[in-house]
C-alpha cells in the first residue's frame, strides 16, 4: 500500500489504501493520516464525451452470469444507467448511472444477481477523458549497485548465482504505474502488457500506465530493478515487469471496477504473478451482509478466480495498522471517499483482495526477523513474512528513495514467487503458493501474547520469512565458498579483471577447485577467460570460444593444488575484437 512521502509507511486504514501511506513515527506507530481528498467533487465535465458525464453520476457493479450479457447491458441503458465497461467472462458490468433509484431497479431486472455501488462519491469527470499521466524528465543514475540489507537478509544475492529469474516470467505491478523510463527499470519494462485501469476500463495508450504518485515505482524496483551495475537490484532481476494502473489520479484510490479489471488483464496477458500493495477504496473492510459490499466481494472475487485460472498468482499486503485481521471489531476508516464512520464488523468482513481465497497474504518484517511494528497480522490470515521496514528501491524520475509498509514487504515476496516460476517452468499458482510456505524460514512468536501458533506457523509470519536460494532449489555449495557480484564492464580490445579475497582455507587450493563464471557478452568469441592465482600464476578456463553465442555462464574444474589458498584470486577476461562488449557480472570460489 502507498507511502505518501520518502520514508513514509502506507497506513492499512488511511485515505488512498496503499499499504503503506501514512507515516510512520520513530516508534513505528501510525500517525494518523488528513481526512481523504472527496473524489470527483472539483473536477468539471471535460470536452470530449461532456454529454456522459453529469454531477452525482455513480459506479456500480451489475453481476450477472458469465457469458453473454447483452440483455443485462440493455437493461441499464433502459433502467437510467450507462454501460462503461464490461467483462463478460466473470459476468460482471461496470455501470454508471446519476438516478438514485438505479441500483435498486436493477436488481429487480430478470438475469442480474447483485448489484451495488463502488463508491460514496461521484466517478470523476476524468473517466471520460482520461488525462496521460506525467513523463518525468529522469536523473542520472548513480553507478554501483550494493546488495542492499533486505536482498542480504532474504539471501536474493546468493539466490543470483543460481538464476537471475528467466524473461519469459512475467510479473504484473497492480499499483500507481510504474516510470517504465527509470534506467533501472526500462531493461525490464514490458510495455506491451502494460495498461491503465483506472476507473475500470483498459486503457491502452502508451504511457497510460506511468506513475501517478511514486508506491508502484518502488514497488517495482524491489521485484525486478535490473542487475545492470546501477542502483539497486530486484529480487528477480531476470524477469519481465508490466504495469497495471489501477489507482486513480489525484487521490490514489482503488476502488473495485479497478481491481477487477486488473485481475482480468492479468489473466489475458499471461501475468505468472501478480503484486497487490492496496486495498480496494472505499472500505476497509467489505462486509457481506451491506448489499453494495456483497458486490464488491463478489466481483472482485470473480476476477482473482479468473486470474488464478489462466495461471497467475495473486499476492498482496496485509496493511498496516497493527490490527489483528483473524479478530475484527471495528472499522473507523470507510468509506475514505467521503466521510469515514465507526462501524462494529466481525470476521465475516474482508479486507480484499488479499483476505480473498488463493491470494498470498505478506507481513512485513522489521529487522531481521522481527515483526514490523506496524504490520498487520493474524492468525490464519498471514501466509508469509518479507523485509518491509526501510526498504530502498527505485521512485520516478531515475531516482531512489527509502519506504516502509507491507507494500515494501510483498514485493520481496512476488519477486521470490518469480524466481520459483523462473527455476519451475509449468508451475500453477497452486504449486507456487505450496513453494512460498515451504521454502520459507520459521521464525517463532516473540515475549507478545498477541502472537499465538508455532515457529512453523503464527499469527505474526505465517510459515515464515521468505528465502530466495532455498526458492531456487540451491545451497551455498560445500567448501569454503567465495563471490565477487560486482559488475566489471569489459570493453573492446581490453582488459578487466575481477578480484576475490580468500581467507581462512588452510593448505592448498584443491584439486577440484570449482569457478562459477557468470560474464554477460555478446559474440564471446571474442573472450579470453583465465583464473589469477595469489601468485600470479594463470588457469586458462576458455580461450576465444563458442563463436557468435551471447554470455558465458558456466561453472569450471581447475587443478589448483599447487596454489596457497589463502590470497588474492582474479578472474581476468581479455576482450580481443571490437564491436562487442560487456561485463562481469559475478563469479565465485569454491574449496
Amino acid at each position: 500500500m502507498l507511502a505518501a512521502t520518502l520514508g513514509a509507511a502506507l497506513a492499512f486504514g488511511a485515505p488512498a489504501a496503499l499499504a503503506g501511506t501514512a507515516p510512520v513515527s520513530p516508534s513505528g506507530k501510525v500517525i494518523p493520516a488528513a481526512p481523504a481528498k472527496i473524489a470527483g467533487k472539483a473536477a468539471a465535465a471535460p470536452t470530449s464525451q461532456s454529454a456522459t458525464w453529469a454531477a452525482g453520476t455513480r459506479a456500480y457493479l451489475v453481476i450477472t452470469a458469465p457469458g453473454d450479457s447483452s440483455a443485462v447491458r440493455a437493461a441499464v441503458a433502459a433502467n437510467g444507467g450507462t454501460v462503461f465497461s464490461n467483462f463478460d467472462s466473470i459476468g460482471v458490468i461496470v455501470a454508471h448511472s446519476a438516478s438514485a433509484g438505479f441500483a435498486a431497479t436493477m436488481r429487480g431486472v430478470s438475469g442480474v444477481q447483485q448489484v451495488g455501488a463502488t463508491r460514496t462519491s461521484d466517478v470523476p469527470a476524468d473517466a471520460y477523458n482520461p488525462a496521460l499521466p506525467a513523463n518525468p524528465a529522469q536523473s542520472t543514475t548513480p553507478a554501483g549497485e550494493p546488495v542492499r540489507a533486505d536482498m542480504s537478509q532474504i539471501k536474493a544475492d546468493q539466490a543470483w548465482a543460481v538464476t537471475t529469474g528467466s524473461p519469459s516470467v512475467k510479473v504484473g505491478i497492480l499499483d500507481t504505474g510504474v516510470d517504465d523510463q527509470h534506467q533501472d527499470l526500462a531493461p525490464n519494462f514490458n510495455a506491451a502488457d502494460s495498461v491503465s485501469c483506472a476507473y475500470g476500463k483498459p486503457d491502452t495508450r502508451a504511457g497510460a500506465w506511468r506513475d501517478v504518485d511514486s508506491h508502484g515505482t518502488h514497488v517495482a524496483g524491489t521485484i525486478a530493478a535490473a542487475k545492470n551495475g546501477k542502483g539497486v537490484v530486484g529480487v528477480a532481476p531476470g524477469v519481465k515487469i508490466s504495469a497495471v494502473r489501477v489507482a486513480e489520479p489525484g487521490n490514489s484510490f482503488f476502488f473495485a471496477e479497478n481491481t477487477i479489471c486488473g485481475f482480468v488483464w492479468a489473466g489475458d496477458h499471461g501475468f505468472k504473478v501478480t503484486n497487490n500493495s492496496y486495498y480496494t477504496d472505499p472500505w476497509q473492510f467489505n462486509c457481506p451482509d451491506n448489499i453494495d459490499q456483497a458486490a464488491i466481494i463478489e466481483g472482485v472475487k470473480r476476477a482473482q478466480e479468473y486470474a488464478e485460472g489462466k495461471g497467475s498468482l495473486q499476492i498482496a499486503a496485509a496493511g498496516n495498522e497493527d490490527y489483528d485481521l483473524a479478530h475484527k471489531t471495528t472499522d473507523s476508516a470507510s468509506p475514505n471517499d467521503s466521510t469515514p464512520v465507526t462501524r462494529t464488523i466481525t470476521n465475516a468482513c474482508l479486507d480484499i483482495p488479499t483476505e480473498l481465497p488463493g491470494v498470498v497474504t505478506v507481513a512485513a518484517n522489521g529487522s531481521g526477523t522481527s515483526k514490523a511494528s506496524f504490520s498487520n497480522f493474524g492468525s490464519g490470515v498471514i501466509d508469509v513474512a518479507a523485509p518491509g521496514s526501510d526498504v530502498y528501491s527505485t521512485i520516478p524520475g531515475g531516482k531512489y528513495g527509502t519506504k516502509s509498509g507491507t507494500s515494501m514487504a510483498t514485493p520481496h515476496v512476488v519477486g521470490v514467487a518469480a524466481l520459483l516460476a523462473s527455476t519451475n517452468p509449468g508451475i500453477t499458482p497452486a504449486q507456487l503458493r505450496d513453494k512460498l510456505a515451504t521454502q520459507a524460514n520459521d521464525i517463532a512468536c516473540p515475549s507478545d501474547s498477541r502472537c499465538t501458533g508455532t515457529a512453523a506457523n503464527n499469527s505474526f509470519f505465517g510459515e515464515g520469512q521468505v528465502d530466495a536460494l532455498k526458492a531456487v532449489g540451491s545451497s551455498p555449495p560445500p567448501g569454503k565458498y567465495f563471490e565477487n557480484l560486482a559488475d566489471f564492464a569489459i570493453n573492446d580490445n581490453a582488459t578487466v579483471e575481477s578480484p576475490i579475497t580468500v581467507s581462512g582455507v588452510s593448505g592448498n587450493a584443491p584439486a577440484t577447485l570449482k569457478v562459477g563464471v557468470d560474464i554477460k557478452h555478446t559474440y564471446i568469441g571474442d573472450l579470453r577467460v583465465d583464473l589469477v592465482a595469489p601468485d600470479g600464476t594463470v588457469y586458462n578456463l576458455t580461450n576465444r570460444s563458442g563463436g557468435s553465442t551471447d554470455n558465458i555462464v558456466q561453472t569450471f574444474t581447475v587443478n589448483a593444488s599447487s596454489e596457497v589458498a589463502n590470497g588474492l584470486w582474479k578472474l581476468r577476461v581479455n576482450d580481443n575484437a571490437s564491436a562487442d562488449t560487456g561485463k562481469i557480472d559475478a563469479w565465485n570460489l569454491t574449496f
